[in-house]
């Protein structure tokens, strides 16, 4: 197992607090133990950490750009010879699929942090038990989402449940993942180190999943229908048995991929568990009396920075999201690349890919609030061309390309600045313990909530505009529907979000501050560790 450099080979300073390592008979080491020099990650510990973030990535953008489109278009059984299909999944029951689907997974956030925070510590920590038992569950579960069942009824039961049921898997995985952050230093440089590792692994898992999953569903050719009324009937039937024996084609090929990215989740749980190691905060108090949950809550909800961070990352995230989730259609069908989506997915990826070690650079620079600004506004103009601009393959490559440098930066920001704020509360409440899942699990629980309102809401105005499921052409009402919820729609939501971002109080200047108070509580609380409490820390450690 991969530990930090801050760990002393050779030594138990490295695994149990210093406060255990006091004896009668050495009292000189004990004193000497606060000036040990600041502890330092590893490349290895911080490679370990950012793995993990990748299956909630590879997952999440699977079912992001492709789960709209695979419930309209290919989650469908034929058994009668005619072009209307025996059940299939109407828009109208996709859009609740997706919008209670999300809305669910919002919901696990705070209960998921709510258990954490009342977990116990164990020899693997507090958070890692979540994620390891929660893995070998959750890619049953995203296996099953991308089954077609062979029944008549309730196929779209079907669906709700095991996108429920996995949606709750994926959060036990992700909250305290997420949460880890403020557990694996107590460095704020090393923290914000390892965070730009994990947005680069996160964003390589979103190119992972965007290239597994459309070049395995781009091999097959899923069908589409013309007007019903425009062919004979023996045309009809040969036309039928090939449509059926293609869609038969495609939906094996979503199962395939969804085969690969459960194998990539599972390696990657494995990576994080064996090389990263949870640690303790050494300045709070180890038999401090737990916080009642809505205790916290009220506490996280009235802290000033920590709102108005939510709420302008939340309808910045909404932007991305209805992007996202309308983007296979919007190709499809608006911009007439129906075989081309899944290239031009994989050039946003792998452009923002290459961009997050420029965005760490220009935030270490310039300042975190300056690269929201210069970072999410860069979208604008590009969403703008493509609202604009005729159906042109190659400029849309390169607008693809230059959207990428905006996803990166919403990416990164969000948690590199989730835990300036952890810090800042930390000051104006010393005694406030185990919050940390409190302020990570409701922050992905309102940009999900809101991810499912705009994906419900979305589904049913495709749904209003006359959407016809695996229709060659879509009305122009459709089209229009498609290009307003993917340029002008998330153009509103940027401008608002940063409107936002100027009420945010923590500057370069007030983040340095509260690095030197923290740090300064650390040596003092260091120095003055109590020797009554390392009997029962040393038995719960081990």
């Amino acid at each position: 197992m991969a530990k930090g450099e801050g760990a002393e080979s050779g030594s138990a300073a490295g695994l149990l607090p210093t406060s255990i390592l006091q004896t009668g008979d050495r009292p000189a080491q004990v004193k000497k133990e606060p000036k040990k020099k600041p502890q330092q990650l590893s490349i290895c510990n911080k490679l370990c950490y950012a793995v993990g973030g990748a299956p909630y990535q590879v997952t999440g953008c699977a079912l992001g750009f492709f789960l709209q489109i695979y419930l309209l278009d290919v989650a469908q059984k034929d058994t009668s010879l005619s072009f209307a299909f025996s059940f299939q999944v109407d828009p109208f029951n996709a859009s609740i699929i997706l919008f209670v689907g999300r809305a669910w997974d919002a919901i696990t956030d705070p209960l998921v942090g709510f258990c954490i925070s009342k977990s116990p510590w164990t020899r693997l920590g507090r958070l890692m038990p979540w994620i390891i038992f929660s893995t070998p569950f959750a890619i049953i579960a995203y296996l099953l989402i991308w089954f077609v069942p062979d029944f008549k009824k309730d196929q779209t039961l079907w669906y709700l449940l095991f996108y429920c049921l996995f949606e709750t898997l994926v959060t036990c995985f992700h909250v305290p993942y997420s949460a880890l952050t403020m557990f694996i230093s107590t460095e704020q440089s090393e923290r914000d180190s390892a965070t730009a590792y994990r947005m680069t692994v996160e964003v390589l898992g979103t190119v992972l999943g965007t290239a597994i999953q459309g070049q395995i569903v781009g091999q097959a050719d899923t069908p589409c229908l013309q007007d019903y009324n425009s062919s004979a009937l023996a045309s009809e039937v040969v036309e039928h048995t090939n449509s059926t024996t293609s869609l038969q084609k495609t939906q094996n090929a979503y199962l395939l991929a969804g085969g690969v990215i459960a194998s990539i989740y599972v390696i990657c749980a494995i990576i994080l568990t064996l090389g990263v190691r949870e640690q303790r905060e050494p300045y709070k108090t180890q038999q401090a009396k737990p916080m009642s949950f809505f205790r916290g809550l009220r506490l996280v909800m009235s802290h000033g920075p920590y709102v108005k961070l939510i709420a302008g990352f939340l309808f910045t995230s909404l932007a991305f999201m209805l992007v996202e989730g309308n983007f296979a259609l919007f190709c499809t069908y608006t911009l007439g690349f129906r075989n081309e989506f899944q290239n031009l997915l994989l050039a946003i990826m792998l452009s923002a890919t290459f961009t997050i070690p420029i965005w760490q650079w220009f935030l270490s620079r310039f300042g975190k609030k300056t690269a929201v600004y210069f970072g999410i506004s860069s979208a604008v103009p590009f969403l703008i061309l493509v609202a604009l601009m005729e159906s042109n393959l190659i400029v849309t490559y390169v607008v693809a390309v230059a959207a990428g440098v905006s996803v990166a930066a919403a990416f990164l920001l969000p948690w590199s600045m989730l835990p300036d704020v952890v810090d800042d509360f930390h000051l104006k409440q010393p005694h406030t313990h185990g919050t940390e899942p409190i302020f990570f699990s409701f922050y992905v629980f309102f940009t999900k909530f809101a991810s499912g309102v705009s994906l419900g809401i979305s589904t049913l105005s495709l749904d209003f505009a006359g959407y016809q499921t695996r229709g060659c052409n879509q009305p122009a009402r459709v089209k229009f529907t498609l290009k307003m919820l993917v340029t002008m729609a998330p153009i509103v939501l940027i401008l608002l979000g940063l409107l936002l971002f100027k009420l945010y109080p923590i500057d370069e200047e007030k983040r340095r501050q509260n690095k030197k108070a923290l740090q300064a509580l650390r040596d003092e609380a260091s120095s003055s560790g109590c020797s009554d409490t390392d009997s029962t820390e040393l038995a719960s450690i081990l």
